[in-house]
């Protein structure tokens, strides 16, 4: 039997790459897709429109939805989409996002707002109504797209680690807030092949890093293969899966007024409050 027989997602940013290949695997696992993105093909057509067709003609479910999610009167319009169309929610994916790397000294505010706009205040307009609807009506799945640049850093992404960091941070405390309600939240770290960097890559890292990988281990998030699980964050590519998470070390413990605990003394404590043997950058992610 599919995985997803009779479930509803929405997944965002779907028209290409990873969300185009979230839609067609979770649509061939038995799920209704609803396919959001504003983008255009070269002939000027919808991406969103194109994709929900190619899933139609293959036998399943799909819509799309056009509108910029950014606004919070369209997210509100997305979830009305999957509820007129299929009557209900249980899977949301949010994948859309966009990139201006620039280093800090060259970012200039258009593209910091820009970038904060696309990749985290459309998660708040299309979770908020979605989330609500799923704590209401027996609980969902949402899956929100952060990066390894948000958790390890990257030279000349300081909006987008910015927005990505943001999405992890949400993550936790929507983890919290739907787990009474059945709602579960996970956040992932997708590296894949994707048109800009397709050309600068073999023919082999190429199929090794294409985005039907990472489809997988959406697919596993958001069915009953990870049971409960929830508020984890996942590292996922043709090359790997792991989990990225928090940890501190065994630090120097804190005390009363007495406490002898100053900066000299934090000094000579390095080797307890620090580990850099657990400390990754991101081309522990790319090598």
């Amino acid at each position: 039997m599919a995985l997803l027989e009779g479930k509803v997602a929405i997944i965002t940013g779907a028209g290409r790459g990873l969300g185009k290949a979230y839609a067609e695997l979770l649509a061939r696992e038995g799920a209704a897709i609803v396919i959001n993105d504003i983008g255009q093909d070269d002939d000027g057509g919808s991406l969103a429109e194109n994709v929900a067709a190619s899933i139609q003609s293959n036998g399943g479910n799909a819509v799309a939805h056009t509108q910029d999610i950014s606004q919070i009167e369209n997210g509100q319009s997305l979830l009305e989409t999957a509820l007129d169309s299929f009557g209900r929610v249980d899977i949301l994916i949010n994948n859309a996002g966009i990139l201006r790397d620039k280093s800090l000294a060259k970012l200039e505010e258009t593209d910091w707002d820009l970038v904060i706009k696309v990749n985290l205040k459309s998660m708040y307009a299309v979770t908020r109504p979605v989330f609500s609807w799923m704590k209401e009506n027996g609980g969902g799945v949402i899956v929100n797209t952060t990066s390894v640049s948000a958790l390890a850093g990257n030279f000349g992404q300081s909006n987008y680690a910015a927005s990505k960091g943001g999405v992890w941070a949400f993550t936790n405390v929507l983890a919290l807030e739907g787990a009474k309600a059945g709602v579960r939240v996970w956040a992932l770290a997708p590296a894949a092949v994707s048109a800009l960097t397709a050309p600068l890559l073999s023919e082999e890292m190429q199929a090794e890093l294409a985005p039907e990988h990472a489809a997988e281990a959406v697919l596993y998030m958001v069915s009953d293969l990870s049971g409960t699980r929830t508020g984890h964050c996942l590292f996922a590519s043709g090359q790997s899966i792991k989990e990225l998470k928090l940890v501190a070390a065994e630090g120097i413990p804190g005390g009363g007024k007495d406490s002898s605990v100053n900066a000299r003394f934090i000094a000579e404590s390095e080797d307890k409050i620090f580990r850099p043997e657990n400390s990754l950058t991101i081309q522990d992610f790319s090598s």
